[in-house]
């Protein structure tokens, strides 16, 4: 598991290969023997002492493990009769060493000491290279993650100087450089971006079940999160974390930043916050003010957003980092003006992700949103008058909860619409108009087949390309649940079970309505819309597929497109079900991964190519293979929403008929699944004695108004889980 120093620990899959390699690196800059013997005082489950161990094993050294306290007065005797040459530790190790006197000892065995797990003073780092250089010996700083294996880099004693700040250069075998926010190398010195390692300790990935043991490796470099900058000799030192930011008042402010500054004034202190506010927990109660005035100077930031509260003692990890959680959670229960707004926001999105675990820091993106509930909090956030700018899916809910403006309708105004919201209503009330008059516009059901593609590219993709795919299912749980409920009423209705929609099969051209083995045709598109999601859950269930999907994704998806065309083109070839064919899989699995492609075509020449394909094969299929009109409208559909996906993201749309696409867009499954059963079942008795036009009108109109209450029942449902669930998160399990 990793710290867990700035949230939730993570289980963090480790091979032979990592172990061994770093262990190894760390023996050879170490310069370990077999006559070396270290003083393990780290536990063994986190991934330093863990380090410790295996350099010293792998050198054919020895470990001692004292049994007491760095604090205890028989720590340095034990040490010393143990024979060590060895130390490691963590800052807060050397604070209690410190404490304890401990470099006052007689440790003439003792050659080298070593302190990694967070960042030691450089007060401490300048004495204890003095103490060491002074015996004879070593003082090693190093920097490493727990998805490294454990070491990262390392400063050489030689070089550490009276103010040491840096984390130094990589460990042999390994390679550090820094990113920009678009991916690019930096290669000037002095410039910030984030911290990316590659070397053969880099982890397999991340782990939340024990079957997630079986995935093989799939990270080729690690994205630490760290700010870092390097110098003229290439040498790096962190600036913060990614997560440790926060843009409060427009300014972006640093918490690591704030922390060092309040060090530098001599205040032992641990900063954190959001949007609303910078806030400190100071050791002393006596330097509350001057923390505050520090930070005031420091940050820029106006009084009134910098809080600053006393603690006696910082809650710690297990390796001695400060537990930021901790504080966090402490933080929340402290009152500001602006609290009751964010928990409606974290409201919103609990009732929507219900039964996952939200907190504050997370965003629509972090906890595998799909688009149900994009359309679900759309609306949710709306009521609450919560402006939506562009990329908000990316922001942590804490920013979402500050924002008062401008209203959601304004926004669409200024920035447009989302396309694939606007082509989601489009569709579903092109299906709806074509069940009831049969005029010859029969493209909604392709074009939700291709929003299929594209939403699961766009929200699901993550977890297919981690093979984490229980995340990836859970959408469908939202379309079938309802689908289930309408076939066992057919089931009760019938006195006798359609295993054919029990199975989600029906489209496959063996069953019929007629004789009760399957529900109605109409119902086609749930069972295809499943079986689309079934096929890409085992393309990526083989590893060696995510790993060439995760290094070339759009190539990937083309390859991924040229075999669902071949099916489609090769399969009718071979088996015929006559004109249900058109229900079948292979005949519309093709629409879906456009829609997956659109969702990787991520520049000018992707998109170009991504056209080029589908003029191709679309217009081979409206005009060549077509043999109705019908057909080339439908293809002909398909292809211009293809087209809105991939130039036109945003349209312009007044607020007023924004809130009734999104209305009929976040209803289109409930209306599917339920519009037939008003001209059908409710207004059957009214069939001959109203005139057609006004029976069509009607019935179109109170079929999407059915799914509509269809579909708030249902997050209604949903809500009610989530206030009655509150407090009741499941926690991570091993299976």
């Amino acid at each position: 598991m990793t710290s867990g120093s700035s949230g939730a620990a993570k289980a963090v899959r480790l091979s032979y290969a990592n172990l061994d390699a770093n262990a190894r690196s760390i023996a050879d800059y170490l310069e370990l023997s077999p006559t070396d013997r270290a003083a393990l005082v780290l536990p063994l489950h986190y991934s330093y002492g863990l380090s410790v161990l295996n350099s010293h094993l792998v050198a054919g050294g020895s470990i001692l493990f004292p049994g007491v306290s760095v604090m205890s007065s028989d720590f340095p005797g034990i040490i010393a009769d143990g024979g060590c040459t060895n130390l490691a530790g963590v800052p807060y190790s050397y604070e209690l060493l410190e404490r304890a006197r401990f470099r006052a000892a007689d440790l003439k065995a003792l050659r080298m000491m070593t302190v990694a797990g967070g960042k030691l003073s450089p007060d401490l780092i300048a004495l204890y290279r003095d103490h060491m250089l002074a015996r004879g010996g070593r003082f090693f700083v190093m920097y490493g993650q727990t998805e490294a294996t454990a070491r990262i880099a390392f400063v050489p004693p030689e070089s550490l100087s009276d103010t040491e700040e840096r984390i130094g250069i990589a460990i042999p075998g390994g390679g550090l450089s820094l990113i920009d926010d678009e991916g690019q190398t930096i290669r000037q010195p002095g410039t910030p971006g984030e911290l990316v390692y590659r070397g053969p300790n880099v982890m397999m990935g991340y782990g939340t079940r024990r079957c997630d043991l079986a995935r093989g490796a799939e990270l080729q470099a690690l994205n630490t999160g760290e700010i870092a900058v390097s110098d003229e000799q290439g040498f790096f030192r962190i600036v913060g974390r990614k997560s440790r930011f926060a843009k409060i008042a427009g300014l972006r402010i640093g918490f690591d930043v704030m922390e060092r500054v309040l060090e530098r004034a001599g205040i032992a202190a641990a900063v954190l916050g959001d949007d609303r506010g910078l806030h400190a927990y100071v050791t002393d109660a006596g330097t509350t003010e001057s923390a505050r005035r520090v930070l005031v100077e420091a940050s820029r930031l106006p009084a009134n957003l910098v809080f600053v509260a006393a603690r006696p003692n910082l809650p710690r990890l297990l390796s001695g980092k400060v537990d930021y959680a901790c504080l966090d959670r402490e933080r929340l229960k402290t009152p500001t003006e602006t609290r009751s707004e964010t928990e409606g926001v974290l409201g919103a999105y609990r009732r929507v992700f219900y039964p996952i675990a939200v907190g504050r820091n997370d965003s629509f993106v972090s906890l595998g949103g799909d688009s149900l509930r994009y359309l679900q909090l759309v609306m949710e956030l709306e009521r609450l008058g919560v402006g939506l700018p562009d990329g908000w899916q990316h922001l942590r809910i804490a920013e979402l909860g500050s924002r008062k403006g401008p209203m959601p309708g304004k926004c669409r105004e200024l920035g447009g619409f989302p396309t694939d919201l606007l082509l989601r209503a489009m569709a579903i009330l092109l299906v709806v108009i074509h069940h009831e008059t049969l005029w010859p516009i029969p493209g909604g059901s392709g074009v939700m087949m291709l929003l299929v593609g594209f939403s699961l590219a766009r929200f699901q993709s993550r977890h297919f390309l981690g093979g984490r795919l229980r995340q990836a299912l859970r959408p469908a749980i939202d379309v079938l649940v309802p689908y289930v409920l309408i076939v066992a009423a057919y089931a009760v209705a019938w006195q006798t079970i359609p295993w054919a929609s029990i199975t989600l099969s029906g489209n496959f051209g063996y069953a019929e309505p007629e004789r009760h083995e399957m529900v109605p045709y109409l119902y086609w598109f749930i069972e295809a819309y499943a079986q689309t999601v079934l096929v890409f859950s085992l393309v990526f269930l083989v590893p060696a597929m995510r790993r060439l999907a995760l290094s070339h994704g759009f190539a990937f998806s083309v390859g991924l497109l040229g075999f669902a065309v071949a099916a489609r083109m090769v399969i009718p070839l071979f088996i015929d079900i006559g004109n249900r064919q058109i229900f079948a899989i292979y005949w519309v699995y093709h629409i879906a991964v456009f829609g997956w492609c659109a969702g990787f075509a991520d520049n000018t020449a992707r998109r170009l190519a991504l056209t080029g394909l589908a003029a191709v094969v679309l217009g081979y299929l409206a005009f060549w293979e077509s043999v109705w009109f019908g057909t080339t409208i439908k293809y002909l559909i398909v292809f211009g929403a293809l087209l809105a996906l991939l130039y036109l993201p945003r349209i312009p749309l007044p607020a007023m008929a924004g809130r009734v696409v999104v209305l009929i867009a976040v209803s289109a499954f409930p209306i599917y699944l339920f519009h037939r059963f008003v001209p059908e079942l409710l207004m059957a008795p009214f069939a001959h004695a109203l005139p057609a036009p006004v029976f069509q009108v009607l019935a179109i109109g109170g079929g999407i108004a059915a799914g509509i209450i269809a579909g708030k029942a249902l997050v209604g449902v949903r809500s009610l889980r989530g206030r009655f669930g509150a407090g009741r998160q499941p926690q991570l399990r091993s299976a």
